[in-house]
């Protein structure tokens, strides 16, 4: 029971990495708080998780005054956030800049970084006041991507705000340098979640293309390398994790020559 009498904050833990992260935590005796912007599934993994300690908040993470709303409403039980794990984000579309739809390029810089800043903001503040005094300090844990570290067509703007993630990190790293409080930043190449279905607007034809014979990355292999950042000793701090399929590789540079 490596996390009991721990809290977990877990955004974006209706699907995905996410969900296998609530699971994993409570399996390991954690106090679970999921949150996402589906009651439906919220609802139905509070119920699968049943017997354990886990406490719902519906709400979307772009919205910096329901964020903050939620979390003020947490009851006591769960009020003292030990760990917060940034998983709440997405990827839309595939298609060259030109061609991008300013409202899905302003939507994954909402979720994926003013989200991620809202929710750290509105936790980190009491996370540091009560790792003063802790033998077991605080943890954010925020959700990059091998998109932030290296280019590919059409990540424009997703690869541009897991960038941002990597870069947040490591600056709030610094922040918080002697305060008791760890920071990593999980780095997963291609992973087969509802991600690519998310990114190609319901098209379950698309999604499946992407992942087509090959294996990637499964939620719950991301999940368990989160477990494992989380329950390193205190004095161990996992500053990036970079994990791809073994079938995943950087490729190389692209030339256009002239005929």
């Amino acid at each position: 029971m490596l996390l009991k009498d721990r809290t977990v904050f877990i955004t974006g833990a209706t699907s995905g990495f996410g969900l296998e992260c609530a699971k994993l935590c409570v399996a390991q005796g954690a106090r679970v708080i999921i949150t996402g912007r589906r009651a439906d599934r919220l609802k139905a993994l509070a119920a699968e998780l049943k017997g354990a300690e886990v406490h719902t908040l519906c709400f979307d993470v772009r919205d910096k005054v329901a964020v903050e709303k939620a979390i003020a409403s947490l009851p006591a039980a769960f009020a003292k956030v030990d760990i917060l794990i940034n998983n709440a984000g997405l990827a839309l579309d595939l298609s060259s800049f030109e061609n991008v739809k300013m409202a899905d390029a302003e939507q994954m810089v909402e979720t994926n970084i003013m989200g991620l800043m809202y929710c750290t903001h509105a936790l980190l503040p009491t996370m540091v006041e009560r790792a003063k005094d802790s033998r077991t300090g605080g943890h954010i844990v925020n959700i990059g991507s091998t998109a932030g570290n290296y280019p590919y067509p059409g990540g424009n703007v997703y690869g541009a705000t897991k960038a941002f993630v990597k870069q947040f990190s490591l600056n709030l790293r610094s922040d918080l340098y002697g305060k008791n409080v760890r920071v990593t930043n999980i780095e997963p190449g291609m992973a087969e979640t509802e991600f690519s279905l998310v990114r190609f607007g319901g098209d379950q034809q698309k999604s499946d293309s992407v992942y087509k014979g090959l294996t990637p990355l499964s939620a719950q292999d991301v999940a368990e390398t989160i477990l494992w950042c989380i329950c390193r000793p205190r004095h161990v701090n996992i500053n990036r994790v970079e994990l791809m399929p073994t079938e995943q590789a950087c490729g190389p540079f692209v030339l256009s020559r002239k005929a």
